[in-house]
Formats: structure tokens, C-alpha cells, sequence
């Protein structure tokens, strides 16, 4: 059974905690059939007024694109061995700004090693305006973290996106 929690603040540091060991995640899209497709990714996150708030520095391949265009809503899945997972419902939108790009840089900088970021330039050699870098902003409605060693849940939703 699932707790539901009344901010966000109550399941950060367990949310911080499990992706910052976990590192990456499953990210599922729909296509025009409605069949899911799944490929392993390294968002980051950070708070945003109260909630989560997450980027994505990928490639705009034509599958990616299409199904979000298609389809923003995506899930970022996260899971161990011993069962902690997090699950992550948002909505997805690509990003162009060149200031929000060179923010994304830092914050991937940032937040690596002690959690899930890494340096871009391993992949996007131009930097920042590297024109095969793109950025998905990613807002989540629906976010859940399990304990392995009990299987507690416990679930936030954005206020109004239920």
C-alpha cells in the first residue's frame, strides 16, 4: 500500500538518496501505436518552487522526437537489485535556449560524482552549443519511491496534475 505525500520535501532525500546510487533510468515514450519503447538515460534533477524538476542532455533521434511530439508524457524508471526503485511520470519538452543548455552543462557538472550527472563533452564535444546536444525539460506530475526492505511507497503529485 501507498502512502501519498503532501509535499515533495517529504520523499527528497529518499528520491535524492536512490537516483544519486542508482545513476540511470529507463525512460519509456509511446509511439503513434501506442506501443512503449525504452532506452536507459541520465536525467538530472533539482527543486523547482517545491517540486521536482528534471533535464535530460540527449540526442533528438527521429524515434525520441516523434513519440514525444506524438505524445509528451514520459516515465523515468530507477531500480536496484534490493528492490529501492523511484518512478518518475512527467511530462517532457525539448528546450532550444542556448542559456538553458549551458545551465543544463553546469548542473550535469555538478551534481557529478555525488549523484547522477557526468560531463557532457564525453558526448557533445562543441559544448554547449554543440549543435547535436538537445534538452528535454522534463516536469514531473507523479513521483514514487520504494524501500526495498519493506516495500513502502510513497507517492507526490504535482498540485493539479493529477
Amino acid at each position: 500500500m501507498a502512502t501519498k505525500a503532501t509535499s515533495f520535501a517529504e520523499i527528497e532525500d529518499q528520491f535524492d538518496a536512490y537516483i544519486g546510487d542508482i545513476v540511470y533510468a529507463t525512460m519509456t515514450t509511446i509511439d503513434a501505436r501506442g506501443r512503449p519503447r525504452a532506452r536507459v538515460l541520465i536525467p538530472v534533477w533539482e527543486i523547482a518552487d517545491g517540486a521536482p524538476l528534471g533535464w535530460l542532455a540527449t540526442y533528438r533521434t527521429p524515434v525520441k522526437a516523434a513519440h514525444l511530439a506524438g505524445n509528451p508524457h514520459t516515465t523515468f524508471s530507477y531500480w536496484t537489485p534490493g528492490q529501492n526503485a523511484v518512478s518518475v511520470d512527467a511530462v517532457a519538452a525539448w528546450v532550444d535556449d542556448l542559456d538553458v543548455k549551458r545551465r543544463v552543462w553546469d548542473l550535469y557538472r555538478r551534481t557529478s560524482p555525488e549523484g547522477a550527472g557526468y560531463d557532457l563533452g564525453r558526448f557533445w564535444r562543441g559544448g554547449p552549443g554543440d549543435p547535436q546536444l538537445h534538452v528535454l525539460r522534463l516536469e514531473p506530475w507523479r513521483v514514487q519511491v520504494i524501500r526495498g526492505t519493506d516495500l513502502r511507497s510513497t507517492i507526490w503529485y504535482a498540485e493539479g496534475r493529477r
